[in-house]
């Protein structure tokens, strides 16, 4: 996270800084977090395209330190504001309900291994592996798997003791051509995938970035050959104006006999059969009321159709509470604000040099000399 950006009055670029998260993107992992508990029972963590390291240092804060953030910080905060004001002899009891205190699970874990892999550069984290290499190259399972401490097999391309959760927040540089961009966002999902099949443990998860296109619902259909459930998610802290969206895959237990490898993803170009126990059956339509007021909808499949080649839909859901901060408004700054520098430099950015010879020429930031 850069000091400048599109729109100072963006409120998760300045709450990233005031929070100390080297990017605001930490935001959409700790609320992906809150829908979906990602860090339950979770001790072994890869984290793919990790620079500059925000959702490693989600990790490592909630993992290795123990701390409690997003809306759970908020709720313990929230609880303390309640009991002192109840014991304040001014205002009388009746005025005040105080929440039952529930107690929070997250302690600082033991044997926590998360390793980061991204082809720039990181700067390092307290507990967190950061490997420089590229993750669609097949070069990169043998450095994972000697990252994670295990003997790396080049017959047997597995962990012996796979992790639990694999994320990656991936994305290309966008050229404006959305169906070029999402081709190659495709890919990039495409090898993270092929990179987790290696060292997840079945019943593990998988987490990824996805840009929301026309035929999108093909990438929903191969994570469903591998994953028990695949779910769609929107964190409030991305922007409604990007395509961007989440995947988030759950229960991993690939098809019998399959190998995962780099270099054949997904086996490719032979036929994978669904299990028996993953073989659709005919539903009808339902609609059922969550305890959080959600409403989820089952479509059912046509009884005339084969349930092999019934469509399936991925659920959408939306992650946040709806008061917090919106990604897409502007908010007025205080007059006293005064402006924080970036938690984390760029250490190699691209545009480096650029700065380098502008700064030559008279003018730093960017700026150059006004002629005469």
């Amino acid at each position: 996270m850069g000091k400048s950006s599109k729109d100072k009055r963006d409120a998760y670029y300045r709450l990233a800084k005031e929070q100390g998260w080297r990017a605001r993107s930490a935001f959409k992992l700790l609320q992906l977090d809150e829908e979906f508990n990602l860090f339950e029972g979770v001790i072994r963590v890869v984290d793919l395209c990790a620079a500059p390291g925000s959702w490693s240092q989600v990790l490592s804060r909630i993992l290795i330190k123990g701390e409690t953030l997003g809306r759970a910080a908020w709720e313990d905060q929230r609880a303390k504001q309640l009991l002192m004001l109840k014991s304040n002899p001014t205002v009388t009891q009746s005025h005040v309900e105080v929440p039952p205190k529930e107690e929070r699970k997250r302690q600082p874990r033991e044997h926590v291994r998360i390793v980061a892999i991204d082809l720039q550069p990181m700067s390092p984290l307290e507990g967190i592996v950061t490997l420089q290499a590229d993750i669609t190259h097949p070069s990169t399972i043998p450095l994972l798997l000697k990252a994670l401490d295990e003997q790396y097999d080049p017959e047997n391309p597995k962990a012996q003791h796979p992790v639990d959760l694999v994320i990656s927040d991936g994305a290309p540089d966008v050229t404006g051509l959305h169906d070029l961009d999402t081709y190659v966002q495709s890919q990039l999902l495409w090898a993270a995938l092929n990179l987790a099949l290696c060292v997840l443990k079945p019943g593990g998860r998988f987490v990824a970035k996805i840009f929301r296109a026309k035929d999108v619902d093909l990438l929903y259909a191969q994570m469903k050959i591998v994953f028990e459930s695949v779910a769609v998610a929107k964190p409030r802290s991305s922007r409604a104006s990007s395509v961007e969206a989440f995947i988030v895959c759950s229960g991993f237990r690939p098809p019998p006999g399959f190998k995962a490898s780099l270099e054949n993803p997904l086996g490719a170009g032979s036929k994978l059969e669904r299990p028996a126990d993953q073989k659709l059956e005919r539903t009808k339509p339902s609609r059922t009321v969550r305890e959080d007021g959600i409403t989820e909808l089952e479509l059912g499949s046509d009884e005339e159709t084969d349930p092999d080649q019934t469509r399936w839909i991925a659920p959408f859901l939306a992650c946040g509470d709806l008061s917090a901060f919106d990604a897409d408004a502007t908010y007025q700054l205080p007059k006293d604000r005064v402006t924080l520098d970036p938690v984390q430099p760029p250490t190699a950015p691209p545009y480096k040099r650029a700065l380098e010879e502008r700064k030559k020429a008279g003018g730093a930031y960017g700026r150059t000399k006004k002629p005469g």
